[in-house]
């Protein structure tokens, strides 16, 4: 099992988290964004810089993953993708996405993007503070407990 992030617009504390997890339980991440990205010196850890453009980071995370791989994002289309390969997709809040709730999600985005289309004022995501970061971190144990690899 391997950890991919969707890294563009990751917040810095999960990353944290999620660097932490890595090296205490010896999992692989890889960081995927078009930017650079600086990581921690870990042989566990890397980042991979994909050119700019619409869904290209997600392209090469869903190329390259394999089942069972747990990919952390906030891209909805993306976590669908990610489950539709046999894979696990974690939002940065702590919400495991998964086959009874992924059309759910897509929906609800799909309905928000027509409502902000035709021009009505929606609100962007609630601020990412410490209850969300107890939120995610909780999640990950929660799932690394039951999936990661055993020494």
């Amino acid at each position: 099992m391997k950890i991919w992030i969707d890294a563009d617009a990751c917040p810095g504390a999960v990353k944290d988290i999620i660097y932490r997890a890595s090296n205490r339980l010896g999992v692989a991440v890889t960081l995927v964004a078009n930017q650079y990205l600086q990581t921690p010196a870990s042989r566990l850890i890397d980042a991979v810089q994909v050119p700019a453009g619409l869904d290209v980071a997600d392209n090469y995370i869903v190329a390259q993953m394999a089942a069972g791989d747990l990919v952390i994002t906030a891209d909805i289309p993306l976590a669908a993708q990610v489950i539709e390969q046999r894979g696990h997709a974690l939002n940065p809040r702590g919400e495991l996405y998964t086959r009874e709730n992924i059309r759910e999600r897509l929906n609800v985005r799909d309905f928000m993007t027509e409502l902000r289309d035709s021009g009505v004022q929606t609100g962007g995501p609630k601020a990412f503070g410490a209850r969300e970061k107890q939120a995610f971190g909780n999640a990950l144990d929660r799932f690394l407990a039951r999936h990661a690899p055993r020494s």
